[in-house]
C-alpha cells in the first residue's frame, strides 16, 4: 500500500509554533497539541464541512501527478477543548491508555497531570528545590500499569520526565507527595531530550545531548549506556520493544538493537538536514516506516523550479530496506493565513517564517493509516488517504 501522503485536514487555533503532538489511545479518535502559546488543544481531526484551501498534492517521490489532477480540498478539523494552566511553552505530551488523563511538560519545570473531561489539572509534580527539576522539562511519558484491583486497571501509575537539568525523574501518581520524585536518574552529562517507556515495562530509555542513550532497569537500578556520538534528539521504541529508533544531530536516524546496542539500519539522504534543532522521529504504519521532519524547507531544496517556498518537509523511509519511501512537502497553512508568515526579527526588519516540521504523531488504531505533523507555522496538518 502507498504511503499516506495526502493532506486531509488542518488543525487550527495555535498562536505560536507547535512543539508536541499525540493521538489519543486506540482507536486514535482525537489529537492533542501543545504549543508555544502555553496552551494544549484537543481536536477531532475528522473534518467538519468547512473547507479551507485547495492544495495541489504532496511530493511523494514514488509517483508523479499533475497539480490539476491532484488538487484537493483540505478541510478544517474540529477544536473540542483548550487546556490552559501552563505559564510557559508546552514541549511534551503523553496520554494514558484509558484516555482519561494526560500529562504535559515544558518551560514551567513542572509535570502537569490533567483530567481530559474536566479540562483541569489533577496534580502538578515538582516545584520543590529538594526534588523537582531545576530547568525546563523537555519530555514526559507514562510508565507502568496499575494493579488489576484498581478502578482504572489499564492506566499507568508512573510518570517519567527528562529535563535540561540533565536528569530523569520518576513520579508516582499514587504518592501523596507530588513535590519529590520516587527516583532521580542523574547519569546524563547534558540535557535529556527524549524518554521512552514500554507499556507496563520496568525499563526507561533516555536520549541526551551528550550523545548517549541510557536504558534504566528500574527494578535493579542498572543503567546500560549506548554511545551514539552526535547529540540525541529523539528516541522511539518499536512496537515489540526490541529495537529503538534514535535521531541525532548528524542528519542520520539509527535503528538500534536494544539487547546488544548494535546499529541495525541507518536512514539518511543527501538533502535531509538535522544538525541544530530538536526534530522528532517516529515509527509508523505498524513499524513499516521511519518518519521525521527536516530543518530545511521545500524552498531550500534543489527542485529545479527556482521558486522560494515556506512549505515544510517530511521524510519517510522503509524500515527494512532503508530506502526513501516518500519526501512530502507540508503546506504552510490554509489560504488567508499568509500574514502569520511575517515576523519582525531582532534587527527590526520583517521576515518570513519557514515551516520547519519538528513534531509528529502516528495513529496506531482506527481505520486506515493516518498521521499528523506540526512545527513553526503553528498549524497542524493531518495526512492520510483521500
Amino acid at each position: 500500500m502507498a504511503f499516506p501522503d495526502k493532506p486531509i485536514a488542518y488543525l487550527l487555533g495555535s498562536n505560536g509554533p507547535v512543539h508536541a503532538l499525540t493521538y489519543s489511545a486506540s482507536p486514535g479518535t482525537y489529537v492533542l497539541t501543545g504549543s508555544a502559546d502555553r496552551s494544549i488543544r484537543l481536536y477531532n481531526p475528522q473534518p467538519s464541512s468547512a473547507a479551507v484551501q485547495h492544495y495541489p498534492g504532496s511530493s511523494n517521490i514514488t509517483s508523479k501527478k499533475s497539480s490539476a489532477a491532484a488538487a484537493a480540498v483540505i478541510p478544517e478539523g474540529r477544536l473540542i477543548q483548550t487546556y490552559s494552566a501552563h505559564g510557559y511553552e508546552v514541549l511534551s505530551l503523553c496520554i494514558s491508555s484509558s484516555n482519561a488523563r494526560f500529562a504535559s511538560s515544558g518551560g514551567d519545570r513542572l509535570v502537569f497531570l490533567w483530567d481530559v473531561s474536566t479540562a483541569q489539572t489533577i496534580r502538578r509534580f515538582g516545584g520543590s528545590a529538594q526534588g523537582g527539576h531545576t530547568a525546563r522539562i523537555n519530555c514526559v511519558a507514562f510508565a507502568g500499569t496499575s494493579s488489576s484491583s484498581s478502578s482504572d486497571s489499564e492506566d499507568e501509575n508512573l510518570l517519567v520526565s527528562g529535563s535540561l537539568d540533565a536528569s530523569v525523574r520518576i513520579w508516582d501518581l499514587r504518592s501523596n507527595n507530588s513535590q519529590k520524585p520516587v527516583q532521580t536518574l542523574s547519569e546524563a552529562r547534558d540535557s535529556v531530550t527524549s524518554v521512552a517507556c514500554a507499556r507496563g515495562a520496568a525499563e526507561i530509555v533516555a536520549g541526551s545531548v551528550d550523545g548517549r542513550v541510557r536504558t534504566y532497569d528500574v527494578r535493579t537500578g542498572r543503567c546500560t549506556t549506548d554511545v551514539v556520538g552526535p547529540s540525541v534528539t529523539s528516541v522511539c521504541a518499536t512496537r515489540d520493544g526490541r529495537a529503538l529508533l534514535v535521531g541525532g544531530l548528524d542528519s542520520r536516524l539509527r535503528l538500534m538493537d536494544r539487547e546488544t546496542g548494535e546499529c541495525l539500519k541507518t536512514y539518511s539522504h543527501p538533502e535531509f538536514r538535522n544538525e541544530g534543532l530538536r526534530i522528532q522521529s517516529i515509527m509508523g504504519g505498524k513499524d513499516q516506516y521511519v518518519l521525521t521532519g527536516d530543518e530545511m524547507t521545500a524552498g531550500t531544496a534543489t527542485d529545479g523550479s527556482g521558486n522560494s517556498s515556506n512549505e515544510g518537509r517530511l521524510w519517510a523511509w522503509d524500515v527494512l530496506t532503508g530506502d526513501v519511501k516518500a519526501k512530502v512537502s507540508v503546506p504552510w497553512g490554509p489560504a488567508g493565513f499568509e500574514p502569520k508568515k511575517k515576523v519582525v526579527g531582532k534587527d527590526g526588519k520583517e521576515k518570513e517564517r519557514s515551516n520547519i516540521i519538528s513534531c509528529m504523531a502516528w495513529r496506531d488504531g482506527g481505520y486506515g493509516d493516518q498521521f499528523c505533523v506540526g512545527g513553526t507555522s503553528g498549524i497542524v496538518t493531518v495526512f492520510g488517504y483521500h
